[in-house]
C-alpha cells in the first residue's frame, strides 16, 4: 500500500551562533605552500551526501525572505513588527558538502521536511538557510566574537586542546581575552603574508585564514 506523502511541510532548527571550535597552527620557519586548510562546519553532517544545490524556484524561506524569531522561523512579511532576520542565501542539500555562507551571515537555519502523513520513513533533508538579523546585535560581524563562520577581522584564543581555536571577541568584552587576529585569507599558507603567526583552517571550502599575534 502506498505511503502517505512526505516532505508536505517544513520546519527551520537553528544553529546557534556560538564561538566555533577551528583547527589551527602556528607558523613554520618554512610555510607548507601545499597545506591549505579545508574543515566542515560541526553538526554531525554526513560529508559523503551529495552536494547542495541552489533553489531553483519560490519555496518557504528562499533568498530575500524573512523569518520570525522562533520556535518554528516562520516565514513573515519583511516589513511587518515580527520579522527578525534576512535570507542571505538559500541552498538545497546539505551544508557539509555545500557553499559557505555570506560573510555577514549571523546564524544559519537548517530546513528539513516534516512528514505529515502515516508513515514511519525519517524526515529528509531540505537544506540551509543563511540568516542576518534585520536589526543589531550581528554576532556575524568581524570582531563580535560570534556568527557561524570566521572571517577576516575576527578573533581567536587558544584552547586546553593542542591545535585547536575558539573565536573571541576582539574588543576584549569576553571573558576569554582575544590572542590572534585573522588578517588575511589566501588560497595557501604560501600566500599568506610575512609575518603571520597562525593558519586557520576556516571550513566550508573557505581559504586558509591567516593570523598574527595581538600584544
Amino acid at each position: 500500500m502506498r505511503q502517505p506523502a512526505l516532505r508536505a511541510a517544513l520546519f527551520a532548527v537553528a544553529v546557534l551562533s556560538g564561538p566555533l571550535a577551528l583547527t589551527a597552527c602556528h607558523a613554520p620557519d618554512s610555510p607548507d605552500p601545499g597545506a591549505a586548510g579545508r574543515t566542515g562546519t560541526a553538526g554531525g553532517r554526513d560529508g559523503t551526501a551529495a552536494p547542495a544545490r541552489p533553489v531553483t524556484a519560490a519555496r518557504f524561506l528562499g533568498r530575500g525572505s524573512c523569518a520570525d524569531r522562533g520556535p518554528g522561523y516562520d516565514e513573515v512579511d519583511c516589513a511587518g513588527a515580527r520579522a527578525a532576520a534576512r535570507v542571505l542565501a538559500r541552498w538545497n542539500g546539505p551544508q557539509a558538502s555545500g557553499p559557505r555562507c555570506p560573510s555577514l551571515t549571523d546564524f544559519v537555519l537548517h530546513l528539513s521536511a516534516v512528514d505529515t502523513g502515516s508513515s514511519e520513513e525519517e524526515s529528509a533533508p531540505e537544506g540551509y538557510a543563511c540568516m542576518r538579523n534585520l536589526r543589531p546585535p550581528h554576532p556575524g560581524d568581524p570582531g563580535r566574537g560570534g556568527g557561524p563562520l570566521t572571517v577576516v577581522g575576527d578573533c581567536v584564543r587558544t584552547t586546553a586542546r593542542p591545535g585547536v581555536v575558539k573565536e573571541t571577541a576582539c574588543d576584549g568584552s569576553r571573558p576569554e581575552a582575544p590572542e590572534y587576529e585573522v588578517t588575511h585569507e589566501a588560497a595557501t599558507r604560501a600566500g599568506c603574508p610575512a609575518g603571520t603567526d597562525l593558519y586557520v583552517q576556516l571550513g566550508g571550502g573557505a581559504p586558509v585564514g591567516c593570523a598574527r599575534r595581538l600584544g
